[in-house]
């Protein structure tokens, strides 16, 4: 969740550390660090607010130099305060940082406090430097291949010593880290986006690697000590992905690039083919009796919403878990069961330990929805389809959430051809729906300026309660997690027709209840579910279909969504959430990409 970048050269690094940082500070913004060797000695500049504010020290007090490490903070242990903050020293020869959780820090650390270090911090990572400090023969490379084999939990690490000034140490298990490679000069970064313009040669370190990095050139060990060789891939990030262009924020830029990103992710599919998925889909596929799909947040949600498809169009028995939870209970493993895991970042550490748990129960046949495809998960699914959403920077998922939602409902089409139950008719009929959901979304992006004035409203309540039926109920959850995640206003979803068996006790006229309400097969029912809210005095705000004939009068607010859109409904109906949750915490005045608390990429459990 944590951000690093690290490089050793023969110029100013600075500036390549600062603004790496600013490409990750998406990954965690409670506090910010950087550590340069200074005429041999190790300084280091430090803050809790933002990579700006690091910036503005580091250019008053003309930090500079050839080596140097560099972090942004998602607080695990300990407050978000400066002694807490990254880089962490000992004893002014060793500066490390790390992101993960070192789990047997408190072992270590006592040992070493018997050792005689004096610990100053309250996280879990000063261990890693104090321990490299106490093994440290003359050798930095060989120092943290003993500290690390030490290590239980997850972690990537970058390490340099004061003694050694063309060196830079890096080891990672269980969290991302990755090499950049230049001309006298090399890089270490938790996210080849973080060394966009200043290298695109990149080498992916595997679980348990420990990387020696100097000027001209770098050498990997695996976890046994083995020496070996890295691919090096040429991975191209534009740096205008970072960039805001007329938009307030990240999250609304991002909302109103789902139509080009759903595009790009359909682009060049005329038919339901099972290669989309990998050249060996079609037999694998082939061979499936059931599904199992882990996610964590909003990709659980749209592995909720995958469920229905997957029943009702391909007939395929599916179960949704938790990813974080799935893996700490017995479960029954079914090895002709299809593991979805699903991630934006493709390096989720729930979802990742969950895909290996199932591999290791005998469940071999796996694929993974993913964003990324240098990740950690496209790396260990057999299948893998990879949604163009391009860089999402906002912590609150949008245009990553409605791609997988395309991606999945492409796999149950897939699926159903291949158990005999798509007719040439139906699925020419579902190719041509995908085609024109980009229209589909820019006429539901028109309703901004409706849902802004619902926002006005909204901003003065401090709970909110979602309803929706059926395939819409994991929409329902979705909208209230975006209100909640970036409004800091309590909301809960629910499906509609279990309001009766509790959530009624909670509605009065403070409490607004908003509808998802397209013109299904549920619409009368969910109709009567709205009468109960308004027995009860409750303010309904209901995104429904054009023809739903659903008026607004006194207690009952609406908007129209354009069109209905049978089974693709749920990936319209969201974007009117996003805009609503958006939107009121922009009245809130709240940080709306970089909400309290959270960070996008979840690297550790």
């Amino acid at each position: 969740m944590c951000g690093i970048v690290g490089a050793v050269a023969t110029r100013d690094i600075t500036p390549v550390l600062v603004e790496g940082l600013r490409r990750l500070e998406y990954r965690g913004y409670d506090s910010c660090g950087v550590a340069l060797l200074v005429d041999g000695a190790l300084t280091r500049s430090r803050s809790t607010a933002r990579v700006a504010d690091l910036d503005a020290q580091v250019k008053k007090s003309g930090l500079a130099g050839w080596l140097g490490i560099s972090h942004t903070r998602w607080a695990t242990h300990g407050a978000p305060v400066t002694t807490n903050a990254h880089p962490h020293f000992s004893r002014d020869d060793v500066a490390v940082v790390h992101n993960g959780i070192i789990e047997n820090y408190e072992e270590i650390r006592a040992e070493l406090k018997r050792a005689g270090y004096e610990f100053v911090t309250e996280t879990d990572s000063e261990v890693i430097a104090h321990l490299i400090h106490s093994l440290y023969k003359g050798d930095l490379f060989a120092a943290v291949r003993g500290a690390v084999a030490r290590f239980k939990g997850a972690y990537a690490i970058a390490v340099m010593h004061r003694a050694e000034p063309q060196r830079l140490v890096g080891a990672r298990h269980g969290s991302p880290l990755v090499v950049g490679l230049g001309k006298n000069e090399n890089f270490l970064a938790s996210d080849a986006m973080a060394l966009a313009g200043t290298t695109d040669q990149i080498i992916y370190l595997e679980e348990g690697d420990v990387v020696d990095v100097e000027l001209r050139g770098v050498r990997i060990v695996d976890g046994a000590g083995a020496a070996v060789e890295r691919a090096v891939q040429t991975v191209r990030v534009g740096t205008g992905a970072a960039e805001l262009g007329p938009y307030r924020h990240f999250m609304q830029k991002e909302i109103f690039e789902q139509p080009r990103a759903i595009s790009d992710t359909l682009e060049g599919i005329e038919a339901v083919d099972p290669a989309l998925f990998g050249a060996e889909a079609a037999g694998l596929l082939g061979g499936i009796d059931s599904a199992l799909i882990l996610a964590c947040g909003t990709s659980y949600y749209a592995g909720l919403t995958a469920k229905c498809w997957l029943e009702s169009i391909a007939g395929l028995p599916t179960q949704v878990e938790i990813a974080s939870e799935y893996r700490y209970r017995d479960s029954v493993p079914n090895p002709r069961s299809l593991v979805i895991v699903i991630s934006q970042s493709g390096e989720t550490a729930d979802t990742l330990a969950a895909l290996k748990h199932a591999q290791s129960l005998g469940m071999k046949f796996t694929l993974g929805i993913i964003n990324v495809p240098t990740s950690a998960m496209a790396r260990t699914t057999r299948l893998k389809f990879f949604t163009r959403a391009g860089v999402e920077i906002g912590v609150a998922s949008t245009k990553a959430f409605t791609t997988q939602l395309v991606a999945l409902f492409l796999l149950a089409l897939v699926v159903s051809k291949l158990r005999g139950r798509l007719p040439l008719e139906r699925e020419q009929g579902h190719i041509r729906a995908l085609r024109h959901l980009p229209a589909a979304l820019q006429a539901v992006l028109a309703l901004e300026p409706q849902v802004i004035a619902w926002a006005e409203d909204f901003a003065r309540k401090e709970n909110a309660l979602f309803l929706g039926r059926g395939l819409h109920y994991p929409i329902a959850l979705e909208g209230a997690l975006k209100l909640k995640e970036i409004s800091y206003i309590h909301a809960e979803a629910y499906p509609a027709g279990e309001l009766k068996h509790g959530p009624l006790a909670l509605v009065t006229e403070q409490m607004p209840v908003v509808t998802v309400a397209p013109n299904d097969t549920l619409l009368e029912k969910l109709k009567s579910n709205m009468q109960e809210v308004r027995a009860r005095g409750g303010q309904l705000y209901v995104f429904a279909d054009a023809d739903t004939r659903i008026e607004s009068s006194p207690g009952i607010h609406v908007i129209r969504l354009p069109e209905h859109y049978g089974p693709l409904s749920p990936i319209l109906h969201v974007v009117p959430l996003q805009l609503l949750a958006y939107h009121t915490a922009v009245v809130r005045g709240t940080d709306v990409d970089k909400p309290r608390n959270l960070a996008k990429s979840v690297t550790v459990e």
